[in-house]
């Protein structure tokens, strides 16, 4: 195996053409650790799951896993058990492959709901695919391309740091563009890393970084059946985060990777001209404040105001006014890309020309500022576009 800085020790990645997508494009990939893994998931909140969601969460979290395959143009949901034998038959072909056992192997899909796999194809794909398997980077972005659905590009990230004199790396490879909305998204997500982490602290560790992450944001509000977000640390570097200090820099790595995995979800949304930044703050729990990024975040009034660089404010106002959350209008303030143009219940004056020649940059930055706690949280959204409408619309015929 050859290596590079971009994945961390011990790993190695694959993407390669099988035939499940009618373009012609990559759909199989591979992530396979060298030695066994502690590994945690976090999967969707949808009660219609796929196949992989069911095969995956079984197995986690685990001590002794391998590998993780995924294929996208299919998501093998709404199959019935004819897809739980499909997605453990993947696992199976790989684990074959590796010399590792079935149950240490995890499975995602993505792509159109309600299809059988074409398994003679896959079966085939994960056999070529685990002939190319490689530490290089562009083995990694051939993996993160076949992961993509509607996705316009691959979406990678690593962060390098340093314990003690010794250097470990985390590296997060991710899939999205639409179908998303906060408590997962229509996205996949494996993260790697090469330090050691106590089994216990792996899957809060990623539930946190999830919490601050994949779970801020939204397209259209629309939560998938396949959502899946992996963590995988095979201690490779030599690297150990066992003590409280290095927990937490280590947690600030892992958000930092997912944080970013996020941004470029939604600056790859479908259709999408605008980059939206809500942040929520001055609430008594970050509940009441997720319900109302929530509520901005999903609007279609909201989304297509911005669409038409319209700082149309009382959108926006009347948005946070229906999340369920208690407040007085004097309790509320609203600044735009810097622009005060709410204040405690209050109309404020601004100049609505050049504040809607701002938003043509297409980045947008919408504040919600309450004075009834320190509650704060920051989502991530995009404008609605008739491009959006347009995918959509065609998106099986």
């Amino acid at each position: 195996m050859t290596a590079d800085k971009t994945l961390p020790l011990g790993f190695q990645t694959a993407g390669v053409t099988c035939g499940i997508k009618e373009s012609g494009k990559p759909d199989l990939a591979l992530f396979v650790s060298d030695v066994p893994v502690r590994a945690a998931g976090v999967f969707t909140q949808n009660q219609v799951v796929g196949a992989p969601v069911i095969v995956s969460r079984s197995r986690l979290p685990s001590e002794t896993v391998r590998a993780v395959v995924i294929n996208s143009g299919n998501s093998n949901a709404c199959t019935g058990e004819r897809g739980i034998t499909d997605a453990r038959q993947m696992t199976s072909l790989l684990a074959e492959r590796i010399g590792a056992g079935e149950e240490d192997v995890l499975v995602c899909s993505t792509g159109v709901i309600g299809r059988f796999l074409p398994m003679e194809k896959i079966e085939a794909g994960i056999r070529e695919a685990s002939q190319q398997l490689d530490g290089t980077s562009q083995h990694l972005h051939r993996a993160a391309q076949a992961m993509m659905t509607t996705d316009t590009v691959e979406k990678v990230v690593t962060r390098r740091f340093d314990v003690g004199g010794t250097k470990g790396t985390v590296t997060g490879v991710c899939k999205g563009a639409a179908m998303i909305a906060p408590n997962m998204a229509t996205m996949l997500a494996v993260i790697m890393t090469d330090v050691s982490l106590s089994p216990g602290r792996v899957g809060e560790l990623l539930q946190v970084a999830v919490n601050r992450s994949f779970n801020n944001i939204s397209v259209e509000g629309h939560t998938s059946t396949s959502d899946t977000v992996l963590l995988l640390a095979n201690g490779m570097s030599g690297v150990e985060c066992h003590s409280e200090p290095e927990l937490e820099q280590f947690q600030s790595i892992l958000n930092d990777v997912c944080m970013e995995l996020s941004r470029k979800i939604i600056r790859d949304a479908e259709g999408a001209k605008h980059f939206v930044t809500v942040n929520v703050q001055g609430l008594p729990s970050e509940a009441d404040a997720r319900k109302i990024a929530q509520a901005v975040c999903n609007s279609p009034l909201v989304k297509t105001a911005i669409t038409g660089n319209d700082p149309n404010w009382g959108r926006i106002i009347s948005a946070a006014g229906y999340a369920g959350v208690p407040f007085q209008e004097q309790d509320l303030s609203l600044v735009l890309n810097g622009v005060v143009i709410y204040e405690a219940g209050r109309p404020a004056a601004y100049d609505e020309a050049t504040l809607s020649n701002s938003m043509k940059s297409g980045v947008v930055t919408i504040d919600l500022q309450f004075r009834l706690g320190k509650a704060h949280v920051t989502y991530w959204t995009c404008d609605l576009t008739a491009e959006y409408i347009h995918l959509n619309a065609d998106y099986t015929t």
